[in-house]
């Protein structure tokens, strides 16, 4: 696999909402630091972290590679989408280490923005060994 054809399936799964085809991207053993001092290691992380995707909706993509080795790459990714529970709005804003915003009950859920980078090293089989996102993202309603 190169970095554009992660990318490539980045987009996918991600789009998509699968998360075993998250963990498919990955060697078994295969990490993903979802924030400097998160990571998750091996399928069954994978695949749970990768479940919050399910709480996401209307889901909006885009990928670009920004820089290509013989092992790896860095790629930029820009997603929004309908946030399709409280679960995951609060998971992202502890994610953020804001808090939640001041919401009154019955409020509808907001919109979210992420942009972020990945720097993706991979094995001689192809697929991802390691893989480290950084990100920022914003609230907004539609």
């Amino acid at each position: 696999m190169t970095i554009h054809d992660f990318m490539a399936a980045y987009h996918r799964v991600w789009t998509n909402r699968d998360p075993e085809g998250f963990a498919d991207l990955f060697i078994p053993g295969g990490r993903y630091h979802n924030t400097p001092f998160q990571v998750q290691t091996g399928r069954a992380e994978l695949i749970e972290y990768w479940n919050r995707i399910l709480l996401q909706e209307d889901i909006r993509m885009s990928v670009k590679v920004l820089a290509e080795t013989e092992t790896g790459g860095i790629g930029h990714w820009n997603v929004d989408y309908q946030v399709a529970s409280e679960e995951l709005f609060e998971i992202w804003a502890k994610s953020t280490g804001t808090g939640l915003p001041d919401r009154k009950p019955g409020d509808p859920l907001p919109r979210l923005t992420l942009d972020g980078t990945l720097l993706a090293e991979f094995a001689p089989d192809g697929l991802a060994r390691e893989v480290r996102i950084w990100w920022h993202s914003n609230a907004y309603m539609p």
